[in-house]
């Protein structure tokens, strides 16, 4: 079923022009979706912030097996969309678009992350016109009206007959704010931010193996303190249950939580105290680029997470522990599915993951984008105390931090993509309606 703003505003007459978002996980939500809408709220009247615009927008979620089933939730939260979709009614949608009331005639439907795919399907079922901003790579370029690319090789890649269809915006990710590190600043210290992911599989490895990370790093480095950002698909009860007894792997590390204890000291947020008395502060309000941006030092799984922190300059050590390939299925498309067929999920699971990583080289972002290793991947049956020692190394370091940095920043490259996207979706619409 559509999720409605709370108010219903926006639903009292149909619109004669709606723009549909089209995408899928956490990460490209916040980092994709959530600043596209705003600059389009801000250069056009739409509703549902404009109760009486002709021009909706909308967001439709589609099918991901890496999705948490809490992404229609989180975007509703921001005001942003007249209605949005869950993924769970993207078939129901295109079978009969009708069922989730009227659409407008014309439309344009804009793809932000997930299969491309789904995006060509739902702009021919509902007749809008239909742009793709692609990343690595532009997939069904003849069914798109435009093609927006995050860097030129993505252009080159396209049959030359199409190539005019494509215009370099750049990285998304690079229009992080780039004040962030003027907002709410941190405490002293040498801030580390533990990112275990926001989806259930890598939330499986990754909370009971950051927390003992966190606890053997503290002797090591004792003037160093933590930070958890909670991403707004998941809560503090699934991180509890990651890091507890209900799941298996939390088994293999010494660590967990004991308690959530309110603010104190004059932090913001509510801290996370794990049994070995370490505190972790919770930062539950996103997007928390000004936390993150002050951070010296980032442990992360592999995902959006390390294109946002390559965003914001934070070093990082990036960590993928294959001694839990069996459960580590985050991958994206086909491999992801099969990895979860009922009776085969392990041995399926263990041998995509560690093809995928044997094949594909580089996981972190940054990495793929320059081709080499401008941060560390740590892939292998790692050990929290090896990442602790490490981590402890960096903080030590404040030069090897700034080189690091540095490195980030040149491959961020110039913000002004959001609003070049925002121009291409723009130049889609009938100029009557959004003059």
């Amino acid at each position: 079923m559509p999720v409605e703003q709370p108010s219903g505003i926006g639903q009292e007459f149909p619109p004669n022009l709606s723009i549909v978002f089209v995408s899928n996980g956490p990460g490209e939500l916040a980092t994709w979706v959530r600043p596209l809408a705003e600059q389009l709220h801000r250069t056009l009247q739409l509703r549902p912030r404009a109760p009486q615009s002709l021009i909706s927008l909308r967001l439709v979620l589609v099918p991901c097996p890496n999705a948490t089933g809490e992404e229609a939730e989180a975007a509703a939260r921001w005001g942003q969309f007249d209605r949005i979709t869950p993924a769970r009614g993207f078939w129901p949608l295109l079978l009969n678009p009708r069922r989730e009331g009227p659409w407008a005639a014309q439309g344009v439907v804009v793809f932000l992350g997930g299969d491309q795919f789904w995006s060509v399907l739902l702009s021919a079922r509902l007749g809008y016109r239909h742009i793709t901003y692609a990343e690595w790579v532009a997939r069904w370029p003849r069914w798109n009206d435009r093609l927006a690319a995050m860097a030129p090789a993505v252009r080159e890649q396209l049959p030359r007959r199409f190539r005019s269809r494509c215009t370099v915006v750049g990285d998304l990710m690079a229009d992080l704010s780039s004040h962030a590190r003027d907002q709410s600043p941190l405490p002293q210290g040498d801030w580390v931010a533990l990112l275990p992911g926001s989806k259930p599989a890598k939330l499986s490895v990754g909370m009971p193996f950051l927390l003992e990370v966190a606890d053997r790093l503290v002797p090591l480095h004792p003037g160093c303190r933590f930070l958890m950002p909670v991403a707004p698909t998941t809560s503090l009860a699934a991180l509890q249950r990651f890091a507890g007894a209900r799941n298996p792997i939390a088994s293999f590390y010494g660590s967990g939580i004991a308690s959530i204890e309110p603010a104190s000291d004059g932090s913001p947020w509510r801290r996370l105290i794990t049994i070995a008395g370490t505190e972790i502060h919770l930062q539950e309000e996103p997007p928390a680029h000004g936390p993150l941006s002050q951070c010296s030092l980032a442990l992360t799984t592999v995902g959006a997470n390390t294109a946002e922190l390559g965003a914001l300059g934070v070093p990082m050590i990036v960590i993928v522990p294959t001694q839990h390939l069996g459960v580590m299925q985050a991958w994206d498309g086909w491999m992801g599915l099969l990895a979860r067929l009922p009776g085969l999920r392990w041995c399926i699971g263990a041998l995509l993951s560690a093809w995928r990583l044997r094949q594909h080289g580089f996981l972190a972002w940054p990495n793929i984008s320059a081709g080499r290793a401008v941060v560390p991947e740590r892939v292998g049956a790692i050990r929290p105390e090896a990442i602790a020692a490490e981590a402890a190394d960096w903080l030590s370091s404040p030069e090897r931090l700034q080189g690091q940095r540095d490195d980030l920043r040149l491959l961020r490259g110039q913000p002004g993509a959001v609003a070049a996207l925002a121009e291409e979706v723009r130049a889609l619409l009938p100029k009557a309606l959004c003059d």
